[in-house]
């Protein structure tokens, strides 16, 4: 019986940068994997040379997470409907339909009905943070939390289909060493790491402070150059600088990996570091 894995995220491009070598380590296994996004990243940063050909910034990036999910192995990918809240304190926070101004259950109903269809063993998500405490990354990890804790309860948003219980819940999470190393790295090469990214609105250093335990470690050396193409394939928003400039060469001189931090099955103090999402299951 063929297994699925399901991850929600916020935004095109989520799906490679955050945690591509994941979906491509198992779709190559032969497993369904699925990600439903819950916005077109309309609030993103992009240069005018990007938008030819598109009517705007949400179908060309749109255009953009289909090519990366060709890469990846993906087998479909959802929209949620929602718009890009943007950055905190933005013009975008405003929009009426921005994923934040939207209430966490309704947003939970509309992941679990994913849930209920798809049926995946396990399900991933960001971190309590949101990776780097983007608003519609901690907006879609709450609701995912509670889709996964009442996708099973009949009486949570009935019309979203019958009950079904996923075997596990993960973050992803972004290893406090590689952050700290980071910090370190950056001023050699002339960077300012409290003011990373495409706008230098992510603090690396106040991230680095926040540790969550990291309960399985991935191998995602075999299909880096598939991770590498699904991030190019997100030019607008820099992907072929993330993988071949500072943060690339972090990753490997460094390694390979992604973190997870599993979040139910509940996690004892004397647990061991896995390997696979899917070990136990």
């Amino acid at each position: 019986m063929t297994k699925t894995l399901l991850a929600v995220l916020a935004h095109p491009d989520d799906e490679s940068f955050g945690l591509g070598g994941t979906l491509a380590y198992y779709a190559n296994k032969g497993y369904d994997t699925y990600y439903v996004c819950a916005t077109r990243g309309e609030a993103g940063t992009v240069d005018e040379e990007h938008l030819k050909g598109f009517k705007d910034t949400a179908e060309m990036r749109t255009a953009e997470l289909m090519r990366a999910a060709k890469h990846l192995g993906l087998k479909e990918v959802f929209f949620l409907g929602y718009r890009d809240s943007g950055m905190p304190g933005t013009e975008p926070n405003q929009h009426p339909n921005a994923q934040i101004n939207h209430p966490i259950d309704e947003v939970a109903g509309l992941v679990v009905k994913y849930i209920r269809d798809l049926k995946p063993e396990v399900v991933i998500t960001f971190d309590p943070i949101g990776g780097y405490k983007h608003p519609d990354h901690i907006h879609i990890h709450k609701a995912t939390v509670l889709a996964f804790e009442k996708a099973d309860d009949a009486a949570f948003h009935p019309e979203a289909g019958a009950p079904f219980k996923p075997s596990a819940l993960y973050y992803q999470v972004f290893p406090r060493w590689f952050l700290k190393m980071s910090t370190r790295i950056m001023p050699l090469f002339g960077k300012d790491p409290t003011k990373f990214g495409r706008n230098g609105d992510i603090n690396l250093k106040e991230l680095a402070e926040v540790d969550f335990p990291i309960h399985v470690r991935l191998n995602t050396h075999s299909v880096a150059e598939q991770k590498n193409k699904a991030s190019e394939a997100h030019a607008s928003q820099g992907g072929m600088q993330m993988r071949r400039g500072l943060m690339g060469f972090v990753t490997r001189m460094f390694g390979e990996r992604e973190d997870f931090m599993r979040a139910y099955p509940l996690v004892g103090e004397q647990h061991k570091l896995e390997r696979d999402l899917f070990e136990g299951i």
